[in-house]
């Protein structure tokens, strides 16, 4: 892709900083998951890959196969996050514990541009209302939580919490664990299509946190101290997402296939292929290793947050541990790109 304010400049392996000291093996298994999804030219990379079993193998196959290229761009820094899956308490049944809803894809929500390309596109309507007349905008985040779904049995499992279900669809999937001990895994089925507000960027902007002093934590402890400050600065994100259970696992990205933890990437489309091995560096990331995180990542996801060429949003797993990794990942990071070598 060539843009006026970007660019793949071609380096040589040696200029990956801690490349050699990577896990390889991790972050082969990672994009095997996903390379028959994708096709062409990455595909045949990984078709090649049978005799790949060990780590020093998997970097011999990503040095034979691609060619890293820094990504040159004068759009912003580059800014590395995190995301999650939480564990939640729910129930299939309203209770009087149990009242927030989480629902299942509308039969008459219809996507403007594919799930993929989501993110790239999140800045005009990525999704509408079919009607009789034709489509119209979808019900925003505050009609729908006054009752704008009401009545038509879409309610897939119910919360305690208004601000975990919030969490839940900013993160995109979840583990739903029920009375009964049985846990059941959600995940993204869809959007009412309006653009994504960070409600973090929101109380930096109104002066009650710097932005230094973000942290999902942080943001999460000032959300529930009082639900009737927060329930008007959660309506400022329009945005609301649908779920779907799911079997299996592992959450999945939006090719479908498993996340790896530590090593699945959402990226913007609009700058990089999904699929693509994207290895980044991020000295300052002391809370994942001494070295900061120099780490081959697999671009498996996208986000409506996550908007331009060196704009990464890390996958860290399931649970707690991964919600304290997630929330304070907020680090300048360099990309470089694994582009195939086309035969």
């Amino acid at each position: 892709m060539t843009l006026p304010d970007f660019r793949y400049e071609p380096v040589p392996f040696a200029d990956l900083l801690g490349w050699a000291d990577d896990d390889h093996w991790a972050a082969f298994v990672a994009f095997s998951a996903s390379a028959h999804v994708v096709g062409g030219a990455v595909g045949r990379a990984e078709a090649s890959a049978s005799g790949v079993v060990t780590a020093d193998q998997a970097r011999i196959f990503f040095e034979a196969h691609f060619r890293p290229h820094r990504v040159v761009q004068t759009r912003a820094r580059g800014l590395l996050t995190g995301y999650y899956e939480p564990v939640i308490a729910g129930s299939l049944e309203r209770t009087a514990q149990f009242t927030v809803p989480i629902y299942q894809r509308p039969g008459d929500l219809e996507n403007v541009v594919a799930e993929s390309e989501r993110g790239a596109k999140s800045s005009g309507l990525t999704h509408v209302r079919r009607t009789a007349r034709g489509v119209e905008p979808y019900a925003t985040r505050r009609e729908i939580e006054e009752g704008a779904l009401a009545g038509l049995g879409l309610e897939l499992c119910y919360l305690v919490d208004p601000v975990d279900a919030f969490f839940l669809q900013v993160q995109g999937s979840g583990v739903i664990a029920l009375p009964d001990g049985r846990l059941m895994r959600v995940t993204y089925d869809g959007k009412n299509g309006h653009p994504y507000m960070s409600v973090g960027r929101v109380l930096i902007d109104e002066g009650v946190f710097a932005a230094d002093q973000v942290t999902l934590q942080r943001l999460t402890d000032w959300l529930r101290a009082d639900p009737e400050r927060a329930r008007p600065v959660l309506w400022r994100n329009e945005s609301f997402v649908f779920f779907r259970a799911l079997e299996g696992d592992h959450a999945v990205g939006v090719l479908g296939t498993p996340l790896h933890e530590g090593r699945s990437l959402a990226i913007d489309t609009a700058f990089h292929a999904l699929g693509l091995p994207i290895y980044a560096v991020a000295p300052g990331m002391a809370h994942v290793g001494p070295d900061g995180l120099r780490r081959l990542m697999v671009a498996h996801d996208v986000g409506s947050a996550i908007k331009g060429p060196e704009r990464g949003d890390v996958y860290f797993g399931t649970g707690d541990a991964a919600f304290v990794l997630a929330g304070v990942t907020k680090h300048p990071v360099t990309f470089f790109v694994l582009l195939p070598v086309e035969p």
